[in-house]
């Protein structure tokens, strides 16, 4: 297959899609242009905060593009790349788009409610709880898995006498830099928006000048240092990212990162079309090898493996999280929600290209010709990342792009990919955390300044406790669990699904296209954690356990997450048959004093222009 007509095929069938069934969804839902919004009317210069389409955009996919569309894709392709093509565009637009553009637009029809919040209304308190305490202990584990992968990938590398290797670290330091000018760049950024109200055209042209900067700037100065130090680092910028007011740092620093990645994505395109033309672009790697590999049968691996180039729990606490509190226009929900899954989902399929055309050089079976040796001379296979950003730095070069500054731009981009995640994991486990605690179920719940909320509910403080277990479990202590990380992803996509499929019903809108997402994750996830729990009592009955502590924790974490999985869902069983269509009909609009001013000075505005348009004269 060649990966030039693979990749428009997927392009396609994508677009097609976004154009057909997304709008489509949006209007069975009713997506209304007159509505005003949470982030409009309940505007606190914290959390909510209303947004340009682009920058709302920005936020969502660069908090959601993490390590997944390439690390999940390309390790499920041990079932060849095509169930996983399959996967990807299937999923991507009837499941994960799907549930992300429901979770942001039931958050907004109820006030900017964040998923738990939606549990306890539709569901009831109960579930709000375990939600919230399911929650923070998955973003805690997020932050532990990439804050290592982060600083992993910049941390440098030692020469045999113990100093740096500045040949082989040289790329990984010039990355380093450029984050940490990213965090400073990104508030100054931020500010010169709401100074110079910047936009459009000047928007954009101040964002890559400052990105041009960064990285000029970045590869002059290259930053050296070991593993420790960039987690310290990389931990004192999540202090910052989840407890400023997200129009500071993360919402500039997103709209700096989606330019990024949109021109790797385009550098992508570009490298594919190059090699497809010089006869290098054919996927080597085997297209189907059968429905079962050493890692287990493909229902439901491959489902739980493939998980935010297809659909991502995750992605449904960004929605209702962060997103929902900064569109300003109902409109751009059906393009931030949707669009950003379709995006992420075309970068799965680039991944799975580049992984096939880079098959025969570089597999993670550990034998092609560019897998890296140890200090013992053994192969190790190369990582998803590795695959990715070396094949990507490859096509760049075809079409004449210096090598070294191919390598730092990747090698950025990798990062970036999950360092985005990470603040956004940072600022949902905070929230988490607060809402745990409300005695309200309101939106603006964790604002309050009452007794214990003082304390509870101060961000600082959230997102230091949050992060205290977060940096713990980043040396070594996440990796007992992590196994488990696709099933319990998998599984917050699916109570995410059956909580929408409860709210259409409530506020009187069809659902159906729901149920057959939530009736197939819910199977996979339960089958994948169940076949977890047996394997955990056969290794510790018949002593083969690798480590009977992990081994004992695993199986105590896939209980716990069965448990939850099955009230959540008999509860949303049980309210779903039991409620009436249009019982509960969308929640009547909150407002801050902040948000009526701001909404009636808007509201003035329009009626001035309008009477002094000439057509009013």
């Amino acid at each position: 297959m060649n990966g030039i007509v693979l990749m428009l095929v997927a392009a396609a069938v994508l677009v097609c899609g976004y154009l057909f069934y997304g709008r489509w969804l949006a209007n069975k839902w009713g997506v209304d242009a007159e509505a005003l919004t949470p982030a409009r009317r309940m505007e606190d210069g914290k959390n909510f905060t209303p947004a340009s389409a682009f920058t709302v955009f920005s936020h969502q996919f660069s908090s959601i593009c993490g390590a997944g569309p390439v690390t999940g894709t390309i390790v499920a392709m041990a079932f060849g790349w095509v169930p996983v093509v399959l996967w990807v565009l299937v999923g991507g637009i009837f499941f994960g788009a799907v549930h992300d553009f429901g979770a942001l637009y039931a958050s907004m029809k109820n006030n900017g409610k964040s998923l738990a919040q939606l549990i306890e209304k539709y569901i009831g308190k109960t579930g709000r709880r375990l939600f919230l305490l399911f929650s923070w202990l998955f973003c805690i584990i997020v932050i532990a898995a990439f804050t290592s992968m982060v600083c992993g990938t910049f941390k440098f590398t030692a020469a045999a006498d113990g100093s740096v290797d500045v040949a082989k670290s040289y790329a990984a330091g010039c990355a380093g830099t450029i984050s940490i000018l990213f965090t400073f760049v990104a508030i100054a950024f931020g500010w010169a928006q709401r100074k110079f109200n910047l936009s459009g055209a000047a928007e954009f042209g101040v964002a890559v000048v400052s990105i041009v900067l960064m990285f000029a700037v970045g590869m002059q100065f290259p930053l050296y240092l070991n593993l420790n130090q960039w987690i310290a680092v990389v931990m004192v910028y999540l202090v910052f990212a989840g407890a400023m007011p997200i129009q500071t740092l993360k919402q500039p620093r997103d709209y700096l990162t989606t330019i990024m990645m949109v021109v790797m994505i385009v550098c992508a395109v570009l490298g594919i079309f190059v090699l497809g033309f010089q006869g290098k672009a054919t996927i080597t790697a085997p297209a189907f090898t059968g429905f079962s590999t050493k890692s287990g049968m493909m229902f439901p691996v491959l489902f739980v493996s493939v998980a935010c180039g297809a659909l991502s729990g995750f992605h449904s606490l960004v929605s209702s999280g962060t997103s929902s509190k900064q569109v300003s226009d109902e409109r751009d929900a059906v393009k931030v929600g949707y669009g950003a899954m379709v995006l992420e989902s075309f970068v799965g399929i680039l991944a799975i290209i580049i992984a096939g055309i880079m098959f025969s050089d570089m597999n993670t079976a550990g034998t092609g010709a560019l897998n890296v040796v140890d200090a013992t001379g053994k192969a190790v296979a190369s990582t998803p990342f590795q695959i990715f950003a070396a094949g990507i730095a490859r096509g760049m070069q075809s079409f004449g792009i210096d090598g070294t500054v191919a390598t730092v731009f990747m090698t950025m981009n990798v990062s970036a990919l999950a360092l985005t995640s990470l603040d956004a994991v940072a600022r949902i486990a905070r929230t988490s955390f607060s809402e745990f605690f409300a005695s309200s179920n309101d939106a603006l719940a964790i604002e309050s300044k009452a007794g214990a909320m003082k304390v509870l509910g101060n961000p600082w403080f959230a997102t230091v406790v949050t992060l205290i277990p977060g940096l713990a479990l980043t040396f070594g202590g996440y990796l007992a669990i992590w196994p488990l990380f696709g099933a319990s992803n998998q599984l917050l996509g699916g109570m995410t699904m059956i909580t929408l499929a409860v709210f259409c019903k409530c506020t009187g809108r069809k659902g159906a296209m729901l149920y057959v997402p939530v009736a197939f994750l819910l199977v996979c996830t339960f089958t994948s954690l169940v076949q977890s729990i047996f394997g955990c009592v056969n290794a510790l009955a018949a002593g083969t356990a690798v480590s009977v502590f992990n081994s004992v924790l695993q199986l105590v974490f896939a209980v716990l997450l069965v448990v939850l999985g099955v009230i959540v869902a008999v509860n949303c069983l049980k309210e779903f048959f039991g409620a009436k269509a249009g019982s509960m009909p969308d929640e009547e609009p909150e407002w801050t004093e902040l948000g009526r001013k701001n909404c009636a000075a808007a509201a003035d505005a329009k009626v001035a222009g309008a009477t002094n348009t000439p057509a009013a004269e």
